[in-house]
């Protein structure tokens, strides 16, 4: 594959040196040549970067860094995601982050770079909300890859009543053991179960299983046009609960 792979790049150049003084009949077809040779230097280049990454890591046995690694030619800022499932324990794209409000609202999200681990998200996504509702809120939930003891505690210090994150391994403490029967922590967790629900909307509702543009700008472009239509799907249905409410009450 990487000789098949060399024998396509080599011509690709060899097409580039035949048509650098090539010109057509106009001026249409001179800007047309022109950006078809822009196109097969892009991948020209691109193509060199995989067969230089496959060279040093099949044949050098070399540890390629995370951020040298490319995995598609057609859209170069794709991650490589390890999530620990069974079914697909890689995945290709991008980590969204997302937090919910209690209404439904999505009131942050950020497209991440590479593959971070959940529980460092914890602090900045408090001082997000906190920013943008001016305290903290009253319930912090997320899955057990959020947790860690520190995480814990900038939550109360921060003034959240109820922290609902799973310990993550470890042996768990009576008094922790207790405190994740009870029912406010179950609760929370049906609460934190909702954005599972709400990921389902924005992907199968809302297009952002797949995104259909080039390029990591109209990528994240993407995501926030799901987002927003996400918002002002919720906006509308809670006002027309409200304004239903009211005809009743009346």
């Amino acid at each position: 594959m990487r000789g098949i792979a060399e024998e396509v790049l080599q011509s690709a150049r060899m097409v580039l040196r035949n048509t650098r003084k090539t010109h057509g009949r106009d001026m249409i077809a001179d800007m047309v040549i022109a950006e078809t040779r822009k196109e097969i230097e892009h991948f020209c280049s691109l193509g060199a970067r995989v067969i230089d990454q496959s060279r040093r890591r099949v044949l050098n046995g070399e540890q390629v860094p995370t951020a040298e690694k490319l995995y598609s030619i057609f859209e170069p800022h794709t991650d490589l995601i390890k999530r620990g499932k069974v079914q697909t324990p890689i995945e290709f794209g991008h980590k969204v982050f997302l937090a919910e409000s209690a209404r439904g609202l999505i009131t942050q999200y950020e497209v991440l770079d590479g593959n971070p681990v959940d529980e460092q998200h914890v602090i900045a996504s408090l001082k997000s909300h906190k920013q943008a509702f001016g305290h903290a809120p009253d319930l912090y939930g997320g899955d057990r890859g959020f947790f860690s003891e520190h995480n814990v505690a900038s939550c109360k210090q921060d003034g959240v009543k109820v922290v609902c994150i799973p310990q993550r391994g470890g042996t768990k403490t009576p008094e922790r053991e207790a405190y994740e029967k009870s029912r406010e922590f179950k609760d929370g967790q049906r609460f934190r179960a909702g954005i599972e629900g709400r990921i389902l909307v924005l992907f199968r509702g809302r297009g952002m299983k797949r995104c259909l543009a080039e390029g990591r700008e109209r990528f994240e472009l993407w995501v926030a046009a799901a987002v927003l239509a996400n918002n002002l799907m919720k906006i509308a249905a809670l006002l027309t609960d409200r304004s239903l409410r009211r005809r009743k009450a009346a």
